[in-house]
């Protein structure tokens, strides 16, 4: 092959990271928008079109690409992915030599020029070109269709020829069977590609093409309840099994919820096993802390390691069961990946080297400072070994994805290294590509992106933490920005087993209801821990951890206690599963609303056939108003047409008209609007109708 140089400029493409190492992120259906700088010397027309095909294909789908009407040689063009695998994309640019003849064509023939018998070969010559183009590609009747036009093209009259030439059918066979033996194409050129011979077995190793991991839609929106199996019956005196847990699973159903989500199911150590609120001494009979994985049971068919289930929850032919239940339910598990090992697991006899050693020879627990865990030993992924580590880590993942789990929430995924992820989540995506890998990690902004960069589908936040309007208003709006939402998918959680934020503990029911409010509208993904339908908040006192902690002891509720928010959280649902506008994440869009304790935002569809209105107190403790600005451009109104917006939550419709109307809320049920706008202008006959 010779190598020419480039004969037209392509850069600045978006979106791209830096470097093109990692994938964008995209969901099965899901199109994506690609820009770039487009331009060429000389005068030549160019034309340049978006490509694009699943990592390891031959083939490429195109479509074409538009310069803005904004101009300055920037141009766009889209596409969309309907398979749930890693797929790359480029862009090739040429110039296109029939629109370059069809323009200096028309301008000869507009100055009058006498003689323009060439210029007529010309046209014909391209057009016999494109011919011959579309015979090797097996085209013989778009073939045989283009050397007609051009021998209509060579006894055509000048006048002729120009309405000839821009006929729809011939425009659109030359834009098909284009000359691109000196297009150029884009590829990542970098140092790293340019010196990688062999690269390691890593997915995101610098590619030639930028990629996009397009995943399943459940990677985008889904509703995640987690509850311990173990205390599935809300006894305290003992514990549940897997076979105890389908009241627990309907009941999450109940509430709308698809997503199953368990705390470790795994063998719990028996040396230093913690007691109740994290007692040092365990009293005897207490079970432990799931996330302490590890016991060599004689009922432990796998060796009592992280590819068993804790004896006391079944076995693994009951845990199936248990999938098979919740599948045939139309909701799917998902397992926490908790990669801590017990003094009692396996890999401690059979590994030690695997392990961080002290001066003395033993094994060093975990710590962070004050906090110590002197019932898990963690892992050194740069040991010796780390080859054999990193695979059997892999082994255990794909273990589970082999028995129907395609969830993963991974426990602290900052404390181990990138390059051990990009490892794992490619491996387990090869065989199980739809598996989805939610990233525990509530640490610092650059790090938790650049695991959402290094492979992970999903991501905890700060949101457990936002509370005022200003708070909420940058963080999402920093979340939705192109920089993030290419790579970061926000999945909310008001409260987990390890965090009670300070709102619920002091807010009351109210608090619950706001934050149920803004956990499932802001983000397309969210889960709750049980025990927030029942506005659970007695806490350790100051601290952000709940007292009496089920991590530590088997949990007594009452899962229909009196003042639960379940028929709340269940309307949300229903809401959320209702309105597409609330199936994505780009579309969040905050509004002014002239009360600081209230929250105004919109979701609309690309189409706008789906357009919601929310207005939530942000106060838990007394009654808001104020002015809200609705945003007339969505709605398609004027500013003196009525609208109806329809309240989803009290199923209650008002007739608003203009951008500034007037919302009232108070520290209950009706802590938030859900309005569902009308564009259709509607007559205060009408309205009547409707209320």
């Amino acid at each position: 092959m010779v190598l020419r140089p480039a004969t037209v400029i392509i850069e600045n493409i978006s979106p791209l990271e830096p470097g093109g190492r990692y994938p964008l992120k995209r969901v099965v259906g899901e199109s994506l928008h690609v820009e770039a700088d487009i331009y060429k010397d000389g005068h030549d027309l160019v034309s340049a079109r978006l490509k694009w095909r699943r990592v390891g294909a031959k083939e490429w789908q195109h479509a074409p690409m538009a310069p803005l009407a904004t101009g300055n040689d920037r141009w766009r063009g889209e596409c969309a992915f309907f398979e749930n695998t890693l797929f790359e994309f480029t862009i090739q640019a040429w110039s296109d030599a029939y629109r370059t003849w069809q323009h200096e064509f028309h301008a000869k023939l507009k100055a009058a020029q006498p003689d323009l018998h060439t210029e007529t070969l010309e046209g014909a010559i391209l057009a016999e070109g494109a011919a011959a183009r579309a015979v090797q590609r097996q085209r013989r009747p778009d073939a045989a269709r283009l050397l007609q036009f051009a021998a209509e093209f060579r006894q055509a009259s000048p006048s002729e020829l120009h309405a000839l030439s821009h006929l729809p059918e011939v425009e659109a066979l030359m834009a098909t069977y284009p000359d691109l033996a000196e297009a150029t194409e884009f590829w990542i050129d970098t140092p790293a590609v340019r010196a990688l011979v062999e690269a390691p077995p890593l997915r995101h190793s610098v590619p030639r093409y930028p990629r996009v991991t397009v995943d399943r839609r459940a990677a985008l929106h889904a509703a995640w309840y987690e509850f311990f199996p173990r205390s599935a019956e809300g006894r305290g005196d003992r514990g549940s099994t897997f076979r105890d847990c389908l009241e627990r699973v309907d009941d999450a159903r109940a509430m709308g919820f698809d997503v199953i989500y368990f705390p470790p199911i795994h063998p719990i150590g028996s040396t230093a096993r913690k007691g109740r609120n994290n007692a040092v001494a365990c009293e005897p009979g207490e079970p432990g802390v799931p996330y302490a994985i590890g016991n060599r049971h004689q009922d432990c068919p796998n060796g009592g390691g992280h590819c068993d289930v804790a004896p006391e929850l079944g076995t693994l032919e009951d845990f199936d069961w248990l999938v098979g239940e919740i599948q045939a339910r139309d909701m799917e598990i998902a397992l926490d990946y908790a990669i801590n090992c017990s003094p009692d697991h396996p890999y401690v006899e059979a590994h030690p080297d695997w392990f961080f050693s002290r001066p003395d020879g033993t094994i060093k627990y975990a710590e962070n400072p004050p906090k110590k865990y002197q019932d898990v030993y963690p892992l050194n992924y740069h040991n010796p070994d780390w080859r054999n580590l990193w695979q059997e880590l892999t082994r255990v993942v794909l273990f589970w994805a082999a028995r129907g789990v395609r969830i993963f929430r991974v426990d602290n995924p900052h404390t181990k290294p990138l390059a051990f992820w990009e490892f794992l989540i490619t491996k387990v995506q090869a065989e199980f590509p739809d598996t989805v890998f939610l990233s525990e990690a509530f640490t610092k902004p650059k790090m938790m992106l650049s695991l959402a960069k290094a492979g992970f589908t999903q991501s905890y936040t700060y949101f457990t933490w936002r509370n005022s309007k200003h708070e909420l208003t940058e963080y999402f709006t920093q979340l939705t920005s192109p920089e993030m939402a290419d790579f970061f998918r926000p999945n909310l959680w008001p409260n987990t087993p390890d965090i009670l934020p300070v709102l619920l503990q002091q807010g009351g029911r109210a608090a619950f209801l706001l934050r149920a409010v803004l956990t499932t509208l802001l983000s397309p993904v969210y889960g709750i821990y049980s025990g927030f339908e029942l506005c659970e908040n007695a806490a350790l006192p100051h601290k952000e951890e709940y007292l009496d902690s089920e991590k530590y002891q088997w949990k007594e509720r009452d899962w229909n206690a009196p003042g639960n928010i379940k028929g709340f959280i269940t309307a949300l649902n229903r809401i959320r599963q209702e309105n597409r506008a609330l199936h994505t994440l780009r579309n969040l869009a905050f509004h002014t609303a002239e009360n600081e304790q209230i929250l105004f935002f919109s979701k609309v569809t690309e189409a706008r056939d789906n357009l919601l209105l929310v207005a939530v107190s942000l106060d838990p403790y007394q009654s808001q108003s104020g002015m809200v600005h609705v945003p007339l451009e969505l709605i398609g109104c004027t500013p003196d047409e009525p609208y109806q917006v329809h309240d989803l939550l009290t199923n209650q419709r008002y007739l608003w008209t203009g951008s500034r109307n007037f919302v009232q809320l108070h520290p209950d049920e009706r802590i938030a609007h859900i309005f569902r706008v009308r564009r259709k202008a509607f007559h205060e006959t009408d309205f009547e109708t409707y209320l």
